[in-house]
């Protein structure tokens, strides 16, 4: 049987695959760098009041918060529908930097004293001011906060490990 009586193998799968394959990786890509952008700023003249909080969402994941940053204007009132969507328990703390070391020492002391035993409870002085949600994996809340005027805020997970490994969300203030 000489060459032109052998079978002709096609290239067409061997080419479909690579175009799909190559179509796959575009998508990811363009999805990573679609992810990675920053929230746009809200809409002008849609701050909330205390009748009427602004609906805001903010999801932890494992070592994140999403969306970081998060808008506030300042002086509003918002209502925040948190969601631990990670696999461990997690904790916001939004404030400003007093409300931060207040937690950040309040869950330090709250670190159980030997492997299996019971961890005292966390608890910040009166008066700290800001917020503090702790929700176990795939936990869910609504919490109303009043926006300080003025100040720097941010948000983070102050529970052994967290921060240092980057739960630490940014927030930004908007001028009504």
């Amino acid at each position: 049987m000489g060459e032109a009586g052998a079978r002709r193998i096609s290239r067409a799968p061997v080419l479909v695959l690579i175009g799909g394959l190559s179509l796959a990786i575009g998508l990811v890509l363009i999805g990573g760098m679609l992810a990675a952008r920053p929230v746009d700023a809200p809409a002008a003249g849609s701050p909330g009041t205390a009748q009427s909080p602004r609906e805001l969402n903010v999801i932890l994941r494992d070592y994140r918060f999403d969306p970081t940053p998060l808008y506030l204007y300042a002086g509003e009132t918002v209502r925040l529908h948190v969601v631990n969507g990670g696999m461990v328990e997690h904790e916001l703390v939004l404030g400003d930097s007093q409300v931060q070391a207040a937690w950040a020492q309040a869950d330090a002391a709250a670190v159980p004293p030997a492997p299996f035993a019971t961890p005292p409870v966390a608890s910040a002085p009166a008066g700290t001011g800001g917020i503090r949600v702790l929700l176990p994996s795939g936990g869910a809340t609504s919490v109303v906060y009043a926006v300080p005027a003025t100040g720097q805020l941010e948000m983070v997970c102050h529970l052994a490990g967290h921060a240092e490994r980057g739960m630490i969300g940014r927030v930004t203030l908007v001028a009504r």
